[in-house]
């Protein structure tokens, strides 16, 4: 073998100590890094400074190459780096962002066979997902989440149903005066509506809803306060705006939801096509509590009430949510819950006569409620 190629290949390898000491120590700030001796280099870690990664702190690690004898090293400084790690690695970490992730199903199935009393086989399933993501940074705060939900049910005999349609997103912008202030001023954006048609089952012919029909935003700004363990954030913004869809025209031109309808004349054609926005400025309150109430059980109450200033003050719109979680394991827990609306503008259609048409009555209460055990996956 020539000289020439032992000389090269000695240069290389002390090259790829060098760079693989160094990678090794920025992926693993715990293992420390002895002195790796070659002919005439040393290796030794002394010192880790800290960067800044995105919203994370991470550690960089400096090298120093020491070149002669080994025996010029200092050998008790390295054996007290070894004994303590902490002397060695300074990390510091600051969360800005943080995250919540959730997905599952539900289920509830019922099957008969040679069943005396009767009755149909039937299997609902309820798919649903929730996401956060919070932003603090000293006297500024920004919480978003977004929820979805879906369900269906498929009946022996009969076409399948849908019985849970919801898509709601919030965010809210806060900022406080102190880093010890519960109270915030803030700003609060929410969007809702649904994802597919609905329909006054059997009729599935004439949809009663669909996407953006309605879909709800609100926006406005006033002041929010938090619980020092922020089980429980209160919101009062007496500047409310409040926007109702309505864009299936079909739908609009029945004035469904509040929008003004189509104008007719006399032979019931339109006229003038029916409105598919409508705009109220009104107070808007909402809570939100969250709680363990006991082993293993998780109680969500959110409440809100909006009143318009210009159409019938004094006249609240309800949406109330309660629910309790029953956690079996990490994976598996049951759910009960139940959900109460009221809006003025959401008029009640019913076929009162018998002929076929629905005649349109006062509003009333919305009230569903829920039981499903399934399936969650957090992330």
């Amino acid at each position: 073998m020539s000289l020439y190629f032992i000389l090269h290949r000695k240069i290389l390898t002390i090259l790829l100590l060098l760079i693989g000491s160094s990678v090794f120590a920025l992926e693993f700030q715990s293992v420390i890094i002895d002195t790796t001796d070659t002919d005439t280099t040393k290796v030794v870690l002394i010192k880790v400074s800290t960067i800044k990664v995105s919203t994370v702190k991470m550690d960089s690690t400096e090298i120093n190459i020491v070149s002669g004898d080994s025996s010029k090293v200092d050998k008790a400084k390295l054996d007290s780096l070894a004994s303590n790690p902490g002397m060695m690695v300074n990390q510091e970490i600051i969360i800005l962002w943080t995250r919540k992730n959730a997905m599952g199903v539900n289920f509830n199935e019922v099957a008969f066979v040679n069943w005396n009393a009767g009755g149909n086989n039937s299997i609902s399933a309820l798919f649903f997902g929730n996401f956060e993501r919070n932003f603090q940074k000293k006297l500024l705060s920004w919480k978003t989440n977004a929820s979805l939900r879906y369900g269906l049910n498929a009946q022996e005999g009969r076409e399948i149903r849908k019985t849970e349609d919801q898509f709601i997103f919030n965010s809210t912008f806060g900022y406080r005066q102190n880093p010890t202030s519960n109270f915030r001023y803030s700003a609060k954006f929410n969007f809702n509506t649904q994802f597919s048609n609905g329909y006054r089952y059997p009729n599935t012919e004439k949809p009663i809803s669909s996407f953006m029909a309605p879909g709800y935003v609100f926006l406005g700004i006033g002041t929010e306060y938090t619980a020092p363990k922020e089980d429980l954030i209160i919101y009062l913004s007496p500047v409310t705006q409040k926007s109702t869809f309505v864009l299936n025209q079909t739908l609009a031109n029945e004035g469904m939801f509040g929008v003004t309808p189509a104008v007719r004349d006399e032979l019931g054609n339109i006229i003038k096509e029916g409105q598919k926005v409508r705009t109220e400025f009104g107070i808007l309150f909402t809570s939100s509590f969250k709680k363990e109430i006991f082993a293993n059980v998780n109680m969500e109450n959110q409440l809100s009430l909006y009143t318009d200033y210009l159409n019938k003050f004094g006249n609240v719109d309800v949406d109330w949510q309660l629910n309790l979680n029953l956690v079996v394991n990490d994976f598996i827990q049951a759910n009960i819950g139940s959900h109460l609306r009221y809006d003025d503008d959401v008029k009640v259609k019913e076929d009162t006569n018998g002929d076929g048409e629905l005649e349109t009555l006062g509003p009333s209460v919305q009230f569903k409620q829920m039981l499903g055990v399934g399936v969650i996956y957090e992330f």
